[in-house]
């Protein structure tokens, strides 16, 4: 699990390999992922979107951005959490995600990003 804290918005994310299978006549890895949010600050706050940065061994790179996370904006009232699981496919046994979230803080109502740590994908067979 890899974890960060910024302005008091803590991630957390844990992956896990899902399979392989082919698609086009290409085998694809598929990988899921757990992102847990806590809001560890005093402020009320809402995710309103994200982007996602995707890196295989294969050196191909995807940028992923839109509203809120799987169809939600979820508002955090202070020591609260949102967790959610989604998922991604790679083209290699190999990989990793980073990223930030874009909220807004309903007490200042200011925007702010909050940073997802790098987190490594990796087929289990690949290791050595």
């Amino acid at each position: 699990m890899v974890q960060q804290v910024t302005r008091g918005i803590k991630i957390s994310v844990e992956t896990k390999f899902e399979g392989t299978f082919y698609k086009n006549y290409k085998i694809n890895f598929a990988f899921g992922y757990n992102v847990t949010i806590e809001n560890q600050s005093k402020d009320v706050v809402q995710l309103n979107a994200r982007h996602w940065t995707i890196y295989d061994a294969l050196n191909n790179i995807e940028i992923v951005s839109g509203e809120g996370v799987i169809g939600q904006k979820p508002i955090l009232q202070p020591g609260e959490t949102h967790t959610y699981t989604s998922g991604c496919l790679l083209t290699s046994p190999f990989g990793a995600m980073k990223g930030f979230y874009s909220m807004v803080n309903y007490t200042t109502a200011k925007n702010f990003e909050v940073i997802i740590p790098t987190f490594k994908l990796s087929a289990p067979f690949a290791l050595n």
